[in-house]
């Protein structure tokens, strides 16, 4: 890592999407923090192959359902220079129709997409208006526009993830920091092939394939770079004319 160069935490970043959305930004020539909420080694694996492309990366670990360990993970990052992007991309399925969901399905996944998304950012937003320059990027999901059976709190989630990015495009405007979401549809990868099979994607998404995690990761590394300055409180939809 070079004194100039942007820094990106990018959370959930040693998943099929995180580690592409990781790479995109590495060869753009931003430094990657690859984060894992406990799988090191992956998110290790994500860094050597970033640094195998001539790309710069380091790899850290802490619970974002744990505010004070994420506020010192935070800070310790901090304490090393900048990070001027951030993109949540940590998120988890726990699926039951809600008339069998347990409270414990319920609020595991909200805590790690949505009050995970606060205990992250929220730190970052006053060293960022400082600098007067940053990107955020929440990670949401075609579920949240369309609900999907089975998914009502993956579903709500995500879609608090959307409100809470526009208003904080319009709080942090006057500083030069955009906020934005990125929602995918299928995107092909551990989970998606386990779930769906190649006839069911081709019923349910309009071009009849499953998305490529390179294609969402695409969309993010150009919302994080500078031609991107005036695009602010967007979800923009990665998911085949789903929705």
């Amino acid at each position: 890592m070079t004194p100039s160069q942007p820094r990106a935490l990018v959370t959930g970043g040693s998943g099929d999407i995180g580690g592409a959305i990781c790479t995109a930004l590495a060869r753009q020539g931003v430094h990657v923090i690859v984060h894992a909420n406990s799988g090191l080694a992956r998110a290790e694996a994500v860094v050597e192959a970033i640094r195998g492309d001539g790309g710069s990366a380091e790899a850290v670990t802490f619970d974002l359902c744990d505010t004070t360990a994420t506020r010192a993970a935070v800070e310790a990052l901090l304490a090393d220079g900048t990070i001027s992007i951030l993109v949540h991309n940590a998120g988890i399925h726990d699926d039951a129709l809600m008339a069998g969901m347990r409270e414990t399905q319920w609020h595991r996944v909200i805590d790690v997409s949505l009050h995970g998304f606060f205990h992250v950012a929220q730190p970052l937003l006053l060293p960022m208006a400082r600098q007067r320059r940053g990107r955020i990027i929440a990670i949401s999901s075609v579920a949240a526009v369309l609900g999907n059976r089975g998914q009502t709190n993956y579903a709500a989630a995500k879609a608090g993830l959307h409100g809470a990015v526009k208003s904080l495009a319009r709080e942090m405007a006057s500083r030069s920091i955009t906020a934005n979401v990125v929602a995918p549809g299928v995107i092909a990868g551990r989970l998606s092939d386990a779930t769906f099979s190649p006839e069911q994607i081709r019923q349910t998404v309009p071009m009849a394939r499953a998305g490529k995690p390179e294609e969402v990761a695409a969309l993010v590394a150009f919302l994080a770079s500078d031609a991107a300055a005036y695009i602010s409180g967007q979800i923009i939809g990665v998911d085949g004319a789903m929705s």
